[in-house]
């Protein structure tokens, strides 16, 4: 059960990879995790929530390069709809956050959207999208079951009863459970150089590998583990303002500083030292 104070529940913090630009905003939005149910963790890898109140007139731009996953939402105040959908997105993808507004999110692992839906991810890559009946029958069902409670902490709860029940005819493939695996895999290796390849470390052949991203998350392996090095550098930028560009290129496996920098720029459109600029004033 998830009740206030409960360890399931617990603060995003600044210090720790969530994929959120400008990460000390994360208390203007008082956002916070809560973790599934264990009979639900292969379909769902966390379920987060924030709530904002924001003054009239403020407008804040959010980036964030999120984990290679889809998120499913539940939203009310100034949001764009009650349900929604957001894809996989190749770059880093934007939010205008403005007046209040509340959003309980189910984040799924590889598996989980092929279990909940008959969504596929090129359906909404690069894109956050309205769930509603006509998109999505089964998975808006759920959604709006998840949306009757009154809080994260209920929603958190009745999402865990739903997606148990959804599991009992809807089990994850094994392409789902391989691409959950090697998810993991690139998310615990992210400061390893060395080691057994993916193909070594689970005996599967690289095409099979390919082959179960692909399917659950609309890209191969490499671009996943670039996807999550990224979000690592955009942390070490905000927790290690005046280190220098070299060392944490070194540091987190690139061949040099302009490799980081490119990479960066390319996902968020602005330079690591911009970055660093910008931070520093939203600081101030």
């Amino acid at each position: 059960m998830t009740v206030a104070g409960d360890a399931r529940e617990r603060p995003i913090a600044a210090s720790e990879r969530s994929g959120v630009l400008y990460p000390d905003r994360l208390a203007r939005y008082a956002a916070g995790w809560i973790a599934p149910d264990p009979a639900v963790a292969a379909v769902v890898d966390q379920y987060w929530h924030v709530s904002w109140a924001l003054d009239e007139g403020e407008r804040l731009d959010q980036p964030i390069i999120d984990l290679p996953a889809v998120n499913v939402t539940v939203e009310e105040g100034d949001v764009p709809a009650p349900l929604v959908v957001t894809g996989v997105h190749g770059r880093a993808w934007r939010r205008i956050i403005h007046g209040t507004g509340q959003v309980f999110a189910i984040r799924l692992r590889p598996a989980g959207l092929a279990v909940l839906s008959d969504l596929a991810p090129p359906h909404v890559a690069d894109a956050t999208v309205s769930l509603t009946a006509k998109l999505d029958p089964r998975l808006h069902a759920l959604m709006r079951t998840v949306a009757a409670g009154s809080d994260p902490a209920e929603r958190a709860r009745a999402a865990d009863r739903a997606i148990r029940r959804v599991l009992v005819e809807h089990a994850p493939t094994s392409a789902g459970l391989l691409a959950n695996d090697v998810l993991d895999e690139l998310r615990e290796c992210i400061h390893h150089r060395t080691g057994p390849t993916l193909a070594e470390r689970f005996t599967r052949s690289e095409r099979t590998i390919q082959r179960a991203c692909v399917d659950t998350l609309g890209h191969g392996p490499k671009w996943l583990s670039r996807r999550i090095r990224l979000q690592e550098v955009a942390l070490a930028l905000a927790t290690r303002p005046t280190e220098d560009l070299a060392v944490i290129a070194a540091d987190l496996g690139y061949t040099d500083q302009s490799h980081l920098t490119r990479d960066f720029r390319t996902a968020t459109g602005i330079t690591p030292d911009a970055y660093r600029r910008a931070s520093r004033d939203l600081a101030t």
